[in-house]
């Protein structure tokens, strides 16, 4: 594909924000156009790109139809289903975290992937940010790490946010586990392995915290949160092992800036038939930890 066309699925903040902007300006892409589930949200965000708008269950075919790849910026929930039918018509997959809203949804979208052989990237933004990316794979490469300590703690529902995000009805569902929760675990388990065993424990106002066991056979412990009051919101990483004490850089990169780079990504897998380290069959492995999760909190409630 020397220059391939890409649909735009989803017109929310996200949409607005980030995904739509990085395609609109990606010289390597042709945006195609943006669907919406609401026809003057999806007219008025392919306005502002200048594409043409698509609504409804036909115009998602059309769209799929007029486009070599599909971009997504919608909840996992609306995602999923979606990303199966633009999987199933050929169209590789730029998909958003988490994959679903169940372990079963992500495999879903993983095999009908697989049965077509296209390729998908999902977009956990710390993994595409240039100095955090950098740092993952130096720490990939080393051996010794004794533990790990993670903290992805937003202030969306705090006192006087104003977030554009605190209206999404699957963020208030599903909480921090779901909504920061993938991003902690695409640095995770790159560093220390798959997740073999979880343990998780919610308390309010939406605080989960997880003890995972890894492949290595080493642990670490995870401390999510959409609820953290302004001044105590923050993220970061920290390995302990026989290198001594590694902290995650804190991101530069803007997301718009990171999602470029979740474009280059698909766009070399495409080139090279060679599939993405963090494509849907990692997405969908993160949404099983997660599941797993929610069903240990739930089983202990």
């Amino acid at each position: 594909m020397s220059k391939p066309r890409i649909a735009l699925f989803g017109t929310g903040p996200w949409a607005q924000m980030t995904q739509g902007p990085a395609l609109a300006a990606h010289p390597g892409v042709e945006l195609t156009g943006v669907w919406g589930r609401r026809p003057e949200a999806a007219g008025a965000l392919a306005a502002t790109l200048g594409t043409t708008a698509y609504s409804g269950d036909e115009g998602a075919d059309a769209l799929i139809a007029a486009s070599e790849a599909v971009a997504f910026a919608l909840p996992p929930d609306i995602q999923a289903p979606l990303a199966v039918r633009a999987a199933a018509a050929g169209r590789h997959l730029l998909l958003d975290k988490p994959v679903a809203a169940t372990a079963e949804g992500a495999r879903e979208v993983a095999e009908a992937a697989g049965r077509a052989g296209v390729f998908s990237v999902v977009f956990f933004t710390s993994r595409f940010e240039s100095a955090v990316s950098r740092w993952i794979d130096e720490q990939a490469a080393r051996d010794g790490w004794f533990t790990a300590h993670a903290h992805w703690l937003g202030s969306l529902y705090a006192d006087g946010s104003d977030s554009p995000f605190a209206a999404s009805p699957w963020r208030r569902e599903k909480g921090g586990l779901w909504d920061v929760g993938p991003h902690a675990l695409s640095v995770l388990l790159p560093i220390l392995g798959d997740v073999t065993d979880v343990t998780a424990v919610r308390t309010e106002p939406d605080l989960t915290h997880l003890v995972l066991r890894h492949a290595s056979g080493t642990s670490s412990s995870v401390a999510l949160s959409l609820s953290a009051p302004k001044a105590g919101a923050g993220t970061g990483v920290e390995l302990s092992g026989a290198h001594g004490v590694e902290r995650m850089p804190q991101g530069r990169d803007t997301a718009q800036t990171s999602f470029e780079s979740a474009i280059d990504g698909l766009l070399q897998a495409v080139r090279t038939g060679t599939a993405h380290e963090v494509d849907v069959r990692f997405g969908a492995r993160v949404t099983e930890v997660l599941t797993r999760a929610e069903e240990n909190i739930r089983a202990h409630a």
